[in-house]
């Protein structure tokens, strides 16, 4: 999937690598499945001079772990593949507290648009999931495992201001109207060379109520599905098998 003639992925990319924590855009790595219809998800992100770690189908956590394990890391920035517009300030907010506490395993951006919030976390919160999740189809959901168990120490970071929220858009990418609506914000606001801010996007949001209509219809539908997959279990401190379902 193209906008203003870039594969998607590299307009996530332009974001990632302008953290401030990234020093090398080999440091960024798209963890992606075996399976061959993602090779072309492969040669884009190669092609962008960033790094590749395919593993598990189902199981992020697996994949993550490896992933992890592989590169050597000892925290990570985690961004959603299908979120195109991740804040790069908020990335840098997550890992800012990581760095900070080293009690901390894991910090979350709350209360930002849908498909902008961004998260940090610790290998040694992996090492705690890793060891204590059972849900291997863990794709909707998998963060639950770190934010809503008790496995692990967590904080939240909130928006600075009005000028970065917006309660009712939805930037994440799961539906043809969701690129469509991608396709009009990145018309209207990218220039080579330039990664436009949160402040600017919610900006031209609220000023174009019309492109935030695009894909307000299907909302209701992604939270039912949403609903409907999210079972994962875990074994909590006190030996017993616990469920999150929502």
């Amino acid at each position: 999937m193209n906008i203003c003639g870039r594969p998607v992925v590299h307009h996530l990319l332009d974001r990632v690598t302008g953290s401030k924590h990234i020093a090398d855009p080999k440091h960024v790595v798209v963890c992606t499945t075996t399976e061959a219809t993602d090779d072309r998800l492969v040669t884009a992100v190669e092609g962008y001079g960033c790094s590749v770690f395919r593993g598990s189908v189902d199981d992020l956590i697996r994949r993550f772990a490896d992933a992890i394990e592989a590169f050597g890391f000892d925290a990570v920035l985690q961004v959603d593949g299908d979120d195109p517009l991740s804040s790069t300030d908020y990335m840098d907010k997550t890992m800012d507290l990581i760095l900070a506490d080293s009690a901390i395993d894991i910090v979350s951006a709350v209360g930002l648009p849908l498909g902008v919030n961004t998260k940090s976390f610790t290998s040694r919160a992996m090492d705690k999931v890793i060891a204590a999740y059972r849900t291997q189809n863990n794709d909707t959901g998998f963060m639950h495992f770190f934010t809503k168990s008790g496995l692990c120490k967590h904080e939240e970071v909130h928006p600075i201001g009005p000028e970065h929220v917006h309660d009712t858009v939805r930037l994440t990418l799961d539906y043809d109207v969701d690129l469509e609506m991608f396709r009009r914000i990145f018309e209207a606001l990218y220039r080579p060379g330039h990664v436009f801010g949160l402040t600017e996007l919610v900006r031209f949001l609220n000023a174009h109520p019309e492109i935030v209509e695009i894909n307000r219809h299907v909302s209701a539908e992604y939270w039912r599905r949403t609903t409907e997959k999210l079972h994962l279990e875990y074994v909590g401190a006190d030996g017993k098998l616990v469920t999150i379902t929502h």
